[in-house]
């Protein structure tokens, strides 16, 4: 993407009235207006809230927000001009359980309150390979604690991946920290039990690892 067309994209960010852009200052003050408060003064309602952490296009987001119209979606990236696309679509449909928020994802519990959030996708992060990375990979120890405070007590996380690494190191994990694993399968389109909207939400790259057979991994469970 042309540095001429990011700017466009975060130019019209600016102007979208579902997306938040909090500074870091803001959220290391623990400033930010809508923490605690997304139900009541942004969303309008009380349905239950599912975060899509490292969202990309925020394919994940504007599906699920179709497919389930009584549950508010917040799509989470550091790189605006990616969930561009979605932060459009959504507003285009006039979906208003949809929104997005440009910060990093170590920062969540600056942007939700304890308890504020049902559910949590992580949808193909970096698997973080190497050792050095660990610390930058979703499903650690300290990720996860984070994840506990904003989620309620019986929230879920999904992790869906096309890493077998990344699978196999968050199942070793949870296992090893006693969290609740609800469904692990590595091969979810090969498994007719699989949930649904595992299956029938793909994204943009998803859809490019399928075509040449590559396994999709996916994972459902409950931190303790």
């Amino acid at each position: 993407m042309g540095s001429k067309n990011k700017l466009k994209r975060f130019n019209e960010n600016a102007t979208f009235s579902n997306v938040f852009q909090p500074t870091r200052e803001e959220l290391a003050k623990d400033e930010f207006k809508l923490k605690g408060k997304w139900n009541t003064d942004f969303f309008k309602n009380d349905n239950p809230i599912v975060l899509e952490l490292g969202c990309g296009k925020g394919e994940y987001s504007v599906n699920l927000g179709e497919k389930y119209p009584n549950k508010n979606f917040i799509g989470i990236d550091i790189k605006g001009a990616r969930f561009w696309r979605g932060a459009k679509t959504a507003l285009e449909n006039n979906m208003t359980n949809v929104a997005f928020v440009r910060t990093q994802i170590e920062l969540i519990t600056s942007v939700f309150a304890e308890n504020e959030v049902s559910e949590i996708w992580i949808t193909f992060p970096d698997p973080q390979i190497k050792y050095k990375r660990t610390k930058h990979r979703l499903t650690n120890t300290a990720f996860l604690q984070k994840y506990k405070t904003v989620l309620n007590d019986t929230g879920v996380v999904h992790l869906k991946t096309d890493s077998e690494f990344m699978h196999g190191y968050t199942l070793g994990l949870l296992h090893g920290e006693g969290h609740e694993i609800e469904y692990a399968n590595h091969n979810v389109y090969k498994n007719e039990g699989a949930p649904k909207e595992v299956t029938t939400i793909q994204t943009f790259y998803e859809k490019q690892y399928l075509e040449i057979d590559k396994a999709i991994t996916y994972i459902r469970f409950k931190i303790k």
